[in-house]
């Protein structure tokens, strides 16, 4: 079966209301919007230039999402994702990565090999020169490769979420006690365990990779940052 390519999901999935639903739920993600901020359809609208009807569409599937509440005769208003949000995510996370990488070692294509085996290379080159900006999109290419190759498109779908999810508290541990070094490690170990075809390895340091990154994130306090509505 061939591999799954995640953003090509997205290009052909989605349709206006995607590219709006999609457009707020990075700016709720990412701290533009807070926590209990009201959002308002027309302002949204004209930001966007779209009319009010795929504003509100995205608000229901952001209700669903747990992102936004919408109070009847009031209005929507962000909930946010809240720091207990962050460690559920990160568990359940660790498990599906796990699922991926192992799923990977059977269907991961000599090509999409290569890139890994590349990216871990690229990685170790910047965080040498302290290129956080390059690491942090490396480390999200390395996950997005093997969310691509894992060939299920449910599964990619589900860990393409969750990472959206916690982008912002990950770019602060990748700068943040030298955990872009060790989390690029962690990579290698992954990637050679997949060319490997040991898929039980592979499975296994998928998941403790993802929660060493959580430990990293309670041991440097980077975990308060979702219980806070300031800006970062």
């Amino acid at each position: 079966m061939g591999s799954y390519d995640v953003k090509q999901e997205v290009n052909d999935k989605y349709s206006l209301r995607g590219r709006v639903f999609n457009k707020i739920r990075e700016d709720i993600l990412s701290g533009k919007y807070k926590e209990h901020e009201e959002l308002r359809e027309v302002a949204i609208g004209e930001e966007l230039g779209v009319s009010r009807t795929p504003v509100r569409e995205a608000f229901r599937q952001l209700e669903l999402e747990g992102l936004i509440q919408i109070v009847p005769n009031k209005g929507a208003y962000v909930t946010g994702i809240t720091a207990k949000d962050v460690e559920d995510i990160y568990m359940i996370r660790s498990k599906l990565e796990g699922l991926c990488a192992r799923w990977a070692t059977d269907h991961i294509t000599e090509e999409q090999l290569e890139e890994l085996e590349e990216n871990v290379y690229l990685a170790d080159f910047h965080a040498q020169k302290g290129h956080l900006d390059q690491m942090a999109e490396l480390d999200n290419r390395f996950h997005q490769i093997l969310y691509e190759s894992c060939d299920s498109k449910q599964l990619a779908r589900l860990l393409v979420d969750f990472h959206e999810y916690v982008l912002r508290v990950r770019r602060k541990t990748l700068s943040n006690g030298g955990r872009g070094k060790v989390s690029n490690d962690e990579h290698r170990q992954i990637m050679e365990a997949i060319k490997a075809k040991d898929k039980d390895r592979a499975e296994i340091l998928a998941h403790e990779h993802i929660v060493n990154a959580y430990d990293n994130m309670v041991k440097n306090g980077l975990y308060e940052i979702y219980d806070k509505a300031e800006p970062e």
